[in-house]
């Protein structure tokens, strides 16, 4: 896989529903950096913070995203959600520009873009792959814990670090050492995290971003193998 030229992207914008590809980095300057511009993307800026903070959001998202042209009542089945839930969420969804709705058909058909965020020089990236796995503390307690623990920044490091262990790059005490956990954690994190990396490797278009070196080398087993994907049930399905 090629990956694309080196820039940033942002994907959906999240005030207006339009596909956005900001100018490369040589071509950002002062005036970017202005109260006024940056004022005018805050609602992308909230769009990403709401997917970082609301894994139920994040993993309706990552479902539409990779699934979709999907129905309100697919996902409601897949996820196990309520009826209000699932309308609440994609109705939040919808005012964020990232889930689309075509009301020509019933019940309508929902799709998503796949987003990226790509700062190289703050060493930051969300993709799909990224919020699969922060969707995933709705419905594995060890994620849930790890993020409880450590918080999403580590969670972060911790799937990349995954998947340099299933490209055979690193060892689950190494990622313990270079994410600053506990042994016990980093095995804990690091195959909790294996649904992701294989249904990301399948569906997210931004994966190589994640893993630039080893892309095309992680030892994983086909999603269907997996035992869930993104269609493991919550224990509850309580209204935010």
């Amino acid at each position: 896989m090629d990956l694309p030229p080196n820039h940033d992207h942002l994907r959906p914008d999240g005030g207006t529903g339009g596909v956005l590809d900001p100018p490369p980095f040589d071509a950002v300057d002062d005036a970017a950096l202005t109260p006024e511009a940056l004022a005018e993307n805050a609602p992308r800026l909230e769009t990403v913070v709401q997917l970082l903070n609301r894994p139920a959001l994040a993993r309706i998202y990552v479902y539409v995203c990779y699934r979709g042209p999907v129905t309100p009542p697919t996902i409601m089945d897949a996820l196990a959600l309520s009826k209000s839930t699932t309308y609440k969420y994609i109705e939040t969804l919808t005012e964020f520009g990232l889930v689309e709705q075509d009301d020509s058909t019933r019940p309508q058909r929902l799709t998503a873009e796949p987003l990226i965020i790509l700062e190289q020089y703050a060493s930051i990236i969300v993709t799909p792959t990224v919020l699969h796995a922060i969707g995933l503390q709705e419905v594995d307690e060890d994620i849930a814990y790890f993020v409880e623990r450590h918080g999403v920044g580590k969670l972060v490091a911790a799937l990349r670090g995954a998947g340099l262990h299933f490209a055979g790059r690193t060892t689950q005490r190494m990622i313990a050492s270079d994410i600053d956990v506990r042994d016990t954690e980093a095995m804990m994190i690091v195959y909790a995290l294996r649904p992701a990396l294989a249904l990301g490797r399948e569906h997210d278009p931004y994966f190589a971003y994640l893993f630039p070196d080893v892309h095309d080398q992680l030892d994983l087993p086909e999603p269907d193998d997996e035992g869930g994907e993104l269609e493991r049930s919550p224990t509850t399905d309580a209204d935010e």
